[in-house]
């Protein structure tokens, strides 16, 4: 009897160890399985992360000529006082807000609508007018550069004028940055395809080419010449026509001459850019360059008087329309 009391109680035992065990791995069990809410909250982590990259792309620091400036990605108020970039934007399909109205070129012409704000002028902007939009970013170059300090403090700005001494390359920096800044990457990768497509047709076409040219501005009257390291510059250093005259004076608005200076280095190609066309001169350069020195010349025997866009090349030089206008005007002039 005390022999099967003996085995009962160790039985009893035996059962009690066996449970304790078994809660042991179920408490194991339940740990293994908050493994995966750990995970979780890793990817937690990971999502404010995104956030936090999601703010920073936000915001798009632009180095320029007159400093660094931090401007708001996609922004939707903008004042833009370059007309080049205005044809930028234009093209890509981005609106603005307020632009200087005068002058603007004829396949901008919808910004003088009134649906736009006008911004006052390319030199005088209409700070009041500006300040009361509360823009999210100015656009500037050459013509508005005095006033950058005042229109900061109003908004960021930047300047996107083209660098004369590299333009093509300048060019395409400013394309890239504003394709940045209004996520129009594929867009502008698009356009300047095309744009360097156009330019080595050129280049071809140029090197085949047997003479040199001479640029001049006319303007109610007066003439002017532009030669290598000038603003036209790039009608030597990237559209490859050999100068007439190596040493024109460098100046802004180029070197005054007279016809009896057309006559002498009797250019093979006279390119010819008439600024009275945009400011309303009376006399036009074509009846201007209608005498009979000019008439004895090369280019105006041989019918290479090339009369390019003024527009494009004085006013909105630089953007995507008028740089594709410079360089048809020059492939078609040469043919």
């Amino acid at each position: 009897m005390k022999k099967i009391m003996s085995m009962l109680m160790l039985v009893l035992l035996l059962s009690v160890f066996a449970v304790a065990c078994g809660d042991g791995e179920a408490d194991g069990a339940e740990d293994a399985s908050t493994e995966p809410t750990q995970d979780t909250t890793g990817d937690e982590g990971t999502d404010d992360q995104d956030t936090n990259d999601g703010e920073a792309a936000g915001e798009i620091t632009v180095t320029h000529e007159l400093g660094e400036t931090t401007v708001p990605a996609n922004p939707e108020k903008v004042v833009v006082f370059d007309y080049g970039t205005l044809d930028t934007l234009d093209k890509l399909g981005v609106d603005v807000t307020a632009v200087p109205q005068d002058n603007l070129p004829p396949y901008l012409e919808k910004y003088a609508d009134a649906a736009y704000t006008n911004a006052g002028t390319l030199f005088e902007p209409d700070f009041e007018t500006i300040y009361g939009l509360s823009p999210d970013l100015i656009i500037i170059s050459g013509r508005t550069s005095e006033a950058y300090d005042e229109l900061s403090e109003i908004a960021p700005t930047i300047y996107m004028g083209v660098d004369t001494a590299d333009y093509i390359e300048s060019f395409k920096n400013n394309v890239t940055t504003i394709a940045e800044i209004f996520n129009k990457q594929a867009e502008a990768a698009t356009e300047l395809t095309a744009i360097d497509e156009a330019l080595v047709a050129l280049n071809d076409k140029v090197a085949s080419l047997d003479g040199n040219g001479l640029v001049i501005l006319t303007s109610d009257g007066d003439i002017s010449a532009f030669g290598p390291g000038s603003r036209f510059d790039i009608v030597h250093n990237e559209f490859g026509i050999t100068p007439a005259d190596e040493n024109i004076e460098l100046a802004n608005h180029g070197q005054n001459i007279s016809f009896e200076y057309i006559v002498e280095k009797d250019p093979d190609y006279l390119f010819v850019m008439d600024r009275g066309a945009i400011t309303g001169a009376e006399q036009s350069a074509e009846a201007l360059l209608d005498n009979d020195l000019v008439a004895g010349t090369k280019a105006s025997q041989n019918d290479h008087i090339v009369y390019l866009d003024a527009y494009a090349w004085y006013v909105s030089g630089g953007g995507l329309s008028s740089v594709v206008q410079m360089i048809n005007d020059i492939s078609e002039g040469i043919e």
